[in-house]
């Protein structure tokens, strides 16, 4: 279903990026999810298209401002950052459950002109493995900093699960690391007060065998306690602005922010 917005977002008039495999990589399954969600929650796509964006962004900004070598996509499904956004001297460490890898590593096998290789594949099981241990069995340097992408994830875990995945990756990772996530809100997230018109979309994911399980309204005292000393969050609309120049209310991003932290403060220039 992601990929499908990906492709479908790759043909705009002025795409905010371009993502050549996504189509294929849908399927008519994604495509037709896709359609599905369209009918539940029409702002689906620049949703996703936002989110997108603005991480590929921060990745362009840790490389080049913080001079980060090492990029982790932490449950990265069928992410295709590493071929997108190859940069010399820069790692893409994919960690994810191992049979999702497979399927994921079969498909792009498939794909004409896919860089297979552009990505360090990490399995990883976070139920029973250890994804820093696992990093760095897989080449990853525990000495240098990282920039890790935990996108479309942290909604469908626990508050036990992210708390403990977060505070390894703050008591394992350089200090210098930093962690980007997106949330929902609390009443979204744990399906209290939900408006009807939001039912019908959080009731698809979850048939489809993703339920939402963790929504929060001030994600800095989670942080906070797993080690983190520096955090920004931006709402969704306020993304959307800059990167869509405009403001519509009727997107109804009013309960997605995206989460920016880090055990110590970034160097000067981060935005």
């Amino acid at each position: 279903m992601v990929c499908a917005y990906r492709a479908r977002a790759s043909r705009w008039p002025s795409p905010l990026f371009v993502d050549p495999w996504a189509d294929q990589l849908a399927g008519k399954d994604g495509h037709a999810m896709a359609r599905d969600i369209d009918l539940r929650f029409p702002p689906m796509e620049v949703w996703l298209a936002v989110r997108v964006a603005y991480l590929d962004r921060l990745v362009g900004i840790a490389v080049d401002r913080l001079s980060v070598r090492q990029i982790v996509i932490l449950g990265a499904g069928y992410d295709t950052r590493a071929a997108r956004l190859p940069r010399a001297g820069v790692r893409f460490f994919e960690v994810d459950h191992p049979a999702t890898q497979a399927a994921k590593c079969a498909r792009l096998a498939e794909l004409d002109g896919y860089p297979i290789d552009a990505a360090t594949y990490v399995r990883c099981n976070f139920e029973t493995d250890d994804p820093v241990d696992r990093l760095a069995a897989s080449g990853f340097d525990l000495h240098e900093p990282a920039f890790v992408i935990w996108e479309g994830v942290v909604s469908y875990l626990t508050e036990d699960v992210i708390r403990s995945a977060a505070s390894r990756l703050a008591t394992g990772l350089d200090p210098r690391s930093l962690l980007a996530f997106e949330f929902l809100g609390k009443n979204y997230g744990t399906g209290a007060k939900v408006q009807p018109a939001d039912v019908g979309a959080r009731t698809y994911i979850g048939d489809l065998g993703e339920p939402i399980r963790f929504g929060s309204d001030d994600v800095l005292p989670l942080l906070y306690d797993c080690g983190f000393r520096w955090v920004r969050v931006h709402d969704f609309n306020e993304l959307a602005l800059e990167l869509l120049h405009d403001y519509q209310r009727e997107r109804q991003f009013r309960f997605q922010r995206l989460a920016l932290a880090a055990v110590q403060a970034p160097a000067a220039g981060w935005p």
